[in-house]
């Protein structure tokens, strides 16, 4: 039996997973659209126990192109390593509507590592920081790096030595329409702490099941 068969999330562990993620994602795409001033469209998360290189096809597969990321390592209770993930053609945009487009061309592209730093910093900050504190529990995050190319070749600084080696994928998509940005959110987990993940989980569902008052009915 395989590590991801063996760790394989039950239904209630995934449910509490998608809302875990849900309220993450919801609070990060506020603090998007608070920089960038426009409404931002978040995707269902999609949320898979697969090999390594499964999971670099699962971005790769959306983009012909070459993507830029910001990685952030976090550790904890639990350790993985997040990713805001964007088309290289997008990057330019998310500057551009960052520093609330006034700025000429050459000093957008100048910017633009920093930028989208300090972009993907607040943003993937404020998603895990959200699922620690429902959590109970308390990550540390690395400062941001930007990556660029492949799905494959992101996914090279996971952490995860084999390709073929399992790891937990939590992915949602997000759109800004007003300014044509599509961009990913990504979390990568090896088996070793998705194992504490699924501790966790199960507690917050014993935390919430006894949290409901018994109601007692009475029938005449």
């Amino acid at each position: 039996m395989s590590g991801a068969v063996a760790l394989a999330l039950t239904e209630m562990e995934r449910d509490a997973l998608t809302e875990l993620v849900n309220l993450g994602v919801s609070k990060a795409a506020v603090s998007l659209r608070g920089l960038i001033g426009h409404e931002v469209s978040l995707s269902v998360p999609r949320i898979a126990i697969i090999p390594r290189r499964d999971a670099a096809l699962m971005i790769g597969e959306h983009h012909a192109t070459r993507l830029v990321a910001v990685s952030q390592v976090f550790d904890g209770d639990f350790s993985g390593r997040a990713l805001l993930i964007f088309p290289e053609t997008n990057s330019l945009e998310l500057v551009r509507a960052v520093t609330g487009g006034a700025l000429p061309l050459e000093d957008i592209v100048a910017l633009e590592q920093e930028a989208l730093a300090e972009t993907g910093n607040i943003i993937l900050n404020n998603c895990l920081s959200t699922i620690a504190n429902t959590l109970q529990r308390t990550l540390r995050m690395s400062l941001p790096d930007v990556i660029r190319g492949d799905g494959g070749e992101l996914f090279e600084f996971s952490g995860i030595a084999d390709a073929d080696d399992a790891v937990l994928v939590m992915y949602i998509n997000f759109v800004v329409n007003a300014r044509n940005i599509t961009g990913y959110i990504a979390m990568l987990m090896d088996l070793p702490a998705l194992r504490t993940l699924k501790e966790l989980l199960n507690d917050l569902v014993d935390r919430a099941t006894t949290a409901i008052p018994f109601i007692s009915h009475v029938t005449d």
